[in-house]
C-alpha cells in the first residue's frame, strides 16, 4: 500500500484509532489521541517519502498511548468502557464476540497488538518488523505463535 499523499493518511485515520483505543480503552481518549499523532505527523514528518508514513504514524500513536497509560498509571482500566458489550444483534454474534475477547485475553499485550495490526488494520508486515525493530521472520513466528493460540482457545473451525 503506498502511503504519503494526504487521502492515503486519512484512509489511516479508523485504523490508528482502532489501534489507540486497544491501548487506551477509553474512546475520548483514543480520539484525542488519534487526532494528536496526525497533527504532530503532519507537523513533523509530513516531507517524508512513501516507506515511512506508515510506520511513523503508529510510531507516534504507539508514544502517545504509553505517555497516557503513565498517567494514569494507578488507575484502573474497566471493562465497562469496552463496547463489545454494546453489539447488538443475534444471539450468536455477541456470543462469538464473547468467546473471541476472552480468547484474545489469554494471549500477551504483544500478541494482540500484533494480531490487531497485522490482521485488523491490516498493516503490512515489513512495516510492523520495522515498527518492532525485529526481522520479518521473527514478527512471522511471533504472528504463527499467536495465531496458534488462538485457534487452540477458538476451536480450528471457528478461527477461520
Amino acid at each position: 500500500m503506498s502511503m504519503g499523499r494526504t487521502t492515503d493518511i486519512e484512509e489511516q485515520y479508523d485504523k490508528i484509532y482502532r489501534y489507540c483505543y486497544f491501548k487506551v480503552h477509553k474512546q475520548e481518549v483514543a480520539e484525542d489521541i488519534t487526532q494528536e499523532t496526525f497533527l504532530r505527523f503532519y507537523e513533523h514528518y509530513g516531507h517524508y517519502g512513501n516507506d515511512w508514513t506508515l510506520q511513523y504514524l503508529y510510531k507516534i500513536a504507539h508514544n502517545l498511548c504509553v505517555d497516557e497509560l503513565r498517567k494514569r498509571e494507578h488507575e484502573v482500566i474497566t471493562e465497562e468502557n469496552s463496547e463489545i458489550g454494546a453489539v447488538e444483534g443475534p444471539e450468536n454474534q455477541v456470543l462469538t464476540n464473547l468467546a473471541v475477547k476472552e480468547a484474545l485475553a489469554t494471549l500477551s499485550k504483544e500478541e494482540q497488538e500484533l494480531i490487531l495490526l497485522r490482521y485488523v488494520n491490516e498493516v503490512p508486515m515489513g512495516t510492523i518488523a520495522k515498527l518492532y525493530e525485529i526481522s520479518r521472520f521473527a514478527l512471522y513466528r511471533k504472528l504463527k505463535a499467536a495465531t496458534e493460540k488462538l485457534q487452540s482457545q477458538l476451536g480450528e473451525e471457528e478461527f477461520k
